[in-house]
């Protein structure tokens, strides 16, 4: 008797959990990140050239597109609309450059009661720190191995 009863309230569980976790249609999700991802990308396009239009080398272009696209992020995440992206475009919206500026800015914001040096200025690096951390890591250990590859004669 006991174990019918666990027998079947282990299938009003099964139920209730069916009942509530979202389905997920996955090529549609990949046509949202595709189009999400590629509008950021259009944008960035758009900016680095109309810099190139206005007389910017390459670089300064380059320079300008980032820090534009960067201060949108900020904007979008401040008013609240960039994880509305987000949750639409799901991993479209992680672009690198605007999705990291507005993991950033979140965490400030969302932080932000807690005081100038522990809420914001802590809470930055919980999302910066490890980023950066592993950028330059990953970055030394390639150099590296350009270097010794460089020594060997595997690249010219």
């Amino acid at each position: 008797m006991a174990s019918e009863q666990q027998l079947q309230k282990q299938k009003q569980y099964e139920q209730y959990v069916k009942e509530i976790t979202p389905t997920h249609n996955l090529p549609l999700n990949m046509a949202k990140a595709f189009l999400t991802g590629g509008l950021i990308c259009v944008l960035g396009q758009f900016i680095l050239n109309f810099a190139k239009s206005r007389g910017a080398d390459q670089d300064m272009a380059g320079s300008w597109c980032s820090l534009m696209l960067i201060l949108l992020s900020i904007i979008l995440t401040g008013l609240n609309i960039y994880p509305k992206i987000g949750k639409f475009g799901g991993a479209g919206a992680l672009v690198p450059i605007t999705g990291f500026a507005n993991s950033v800015a979140a965490s400030a914001i969302e932080f932000k009661a807690e005081g100038q040096v522990f809420g914001i200025g802590c809470k930055i690096f919980t999302i910066a720190g490890p980023v950066i951390l592993y950028g330059i890591t990953s970055a030394w250990i390639l150099g590296l191995i350009y270097y010794i590859f460089k020594i060997i004669g595997v690249i010219a």
